[in-house]
């Protein structure tokens, strides 16, 4: 399931653009990768973010990722449910398992970012390998 309006990175994150400001999460490819969700990392607010950057941690049963900024920018708001329910991004990666709202510093980074046909082509060759 890849959104029609969305921007992808690489590294599976996700951008919803509303304005001068976009809300970013991982793809449901990604959670599904990670597998349970246990613990996620969240940055505080106010936090710059880097382009292709780190700005987050997610645990899951498996592994521990970095996640890392689609744009750089300032972080507005961080989903303070994912402290008590880090399996929302499981469950609604696209809806209710957001992870940070943040102001967009260079909207022409948004062009660096892949449109969703490119990150439905990621995904297969990932699968493929």
């Amino acid at each position: 399931m890849v959104p029609d309006d969305l921007r992808y990175t690489k590294k599976h994150e996700w951008i919803k653009v509303n304005g001068d400001q976009g809300t970013v999460g991982i793809t449901d490819y990604a959670q599904g990768e990670l597998g349970d969700i246990v613990f996620v990392e969240l940055p505080t607010k106010g936090k710059k973010v880097e382009q292709m950057k780190p700005f987050a941690t997610i645990e899951a049963v498996k592994a521990v990722s970095e996640l890392y900024a689609p744009v750089s920018g300032e972080v507005l708001e961080v989903n303070s449910q994912l402290t008590d329910k880090p399996e929302l991004i499981n469950s609604d990666p696209y809806g209710e398992g957001w992870i940070i709202k943040l102001r967009i510093e260079d909207p022409s980074e948004l062009e660096n970012l892949l449109s969703p046909a490119d990150y439905e082509k990621l995904i297969e060759e990932e699968e493929g390998h």
